[in-house]
């Protein structure tokens, strides 16, 4: 075990799964995250409906969560993707970008830089997606990019002009 730290972890979800359509799902996958051993969730996001990155797809709802845990980054690791594997979601399967029953993603961890096979802290695209920064700066505002050393207010306003120009 570890002493508390903080994460973010981002949600998504574009189809229907054993717990309902993707606002179900994505509500029910924050209350597991929050049963991790060790672990609890100190605040979430507004779900955001959002156009999908890839081939055509139904849009998706997003989210973010900021918990404290004494497990480890590869823990809790673990522990998301037994999330997604409960949903129904089998990564090996699936076409890269395209309609997920449920998309869990280790955003932040602290303020480490994890590059390690399977692991990869902070997300290496999360910078340049506003459904993972919008929500990610209501759960943790103060966070700085530990590579880009730019605050996440920053990165989405960033973001935001990029996309509206």
């Amino acid at each position: 075990m570890h002493a508390q730290a903080r994460a973010a972890i981002a949600l998504g979800s574009n189809l229907v799964s054993s717990k309902g359509d993707s606002t179900a799902t994505v509500l029910a996958a924050i209350a597991q995250l929050g049963r991790l051993p060790g672990t609890s969730v100190l605040a979430s996001s507004g779900l955001h409906t959002t156009l999908p990155v890839g081939p055509p797809q139904p849009p998706y709802i997003n989210a973010c969560v900021l918990v404290a845990t004494s497990l480890g980054p590869r823990e809790l690791l673990a522990h998301i993707l037994s999330i997604e594997r409960a949903f129904g979601r089998d990564r090996s399967r699936e076409q890269r970008w395209g309609p997920r029953i449920l998309d869990l993603d280790m955003i932040a961890f602290e303020d480490q830089v994890i590059e390690e096979p399977g692991l990869h802290v902070p997300h290496p695209r999360m910078h340049e997606r506003v459904f993972v920064l919008a929500p990610l700066a209501e759960v943790w505002p103060e966070w700085v990019h530990p590579v880009l050393h730019t605050p996440v207010r920053e990165l989405l306003a960033i973001r935001k002009a990029a996309v509206d120009s």
